[in-house]
C-alpha cells in the first residue's frame, strides 16, 4: 500500500477508534453515575450543573479522554509506515483540540479542566507512540 495513503488511514483509524472508546466510556460513566434530574441532551442544563458536581462525576470523563487518546495513538502509530511518534502525537493534538472545545462548551471545575488538559491528551499520546514503536520492533 502507498505509504501516504497508509499514513492518512493511520490518522483516520486512530481518530475514529479513539473516539469510539471515548464515547463508550462516557456512556458507561453516565450509566454508573447518573446526574439526577438532568437530560444529558440538554447542553444548557448540563453546563449549569457541571460546576456543582463532585469528583465521582469526573472519573469517567477523564478515563474516556485518556484512554481514547492512548488507544487512538497506539492505533495510529501501529498503522503509520514511518514517523510513528509524530502520528501518535498528532492524534493527541486532535483530541486535545476536542478537549479544549469541550471545556469551553461545558464549564467544568477548574481542577478538572487543568488535570484533563494536562494529563489526558499529549502524555497519553506520547505513551501510545512509545507502545506502538515498541510493538513495531518486536
Amino acid at each position: 500500500m502507498n505509504p501516504i495513503i497508509r499514513n492518512i488511514l493511520a490518522v483516520i483509524a486512530g481518530w475514529l477508534i479513539g473516539s469510539v472508546i471515548n464515547l463508550s466510556l462516557i456512556k458507561i460513566g453516565h450509566g454508573s453515575f447518573p446526574i439526577e434530574g438532568i437530560d444529558l441532551n440538554d447542553m444548557e442544563a448540563l453546563a449549569n450543573v457541571m460546576p456543582t458536581l463532585n469528583f465521582k462525576y469526573f472519573i469517567f470523563p477523564f478515563l474516556a479522554h485518556a484512554m481514547g487518546t492512548l488507544i487512538g495513538a497506539v492505533i495510529a502509530g501501529l498503522i503509520a509506515t514511518n514517523h510513528k511518534m509524530k502520528f501518535a502525537l498528532g492524534i493527541g493534538v486532535l483530541f486535545l483540540i476536542g478537549g479544549v472545545l469541550a471545556s469551553l462548551m461545558l464549564p467544568a471545575p477548574t481542577w478538572f479542566v487543568v488535570t484533563d488538559l494536562a494529563f489526558a491528551y499529549i502524555p497519553m499520546a506520547w505513551i501510545g507512540g512509545k507502545l506502538a514503536i515498541k510493538k513495531s520492533k518486536s
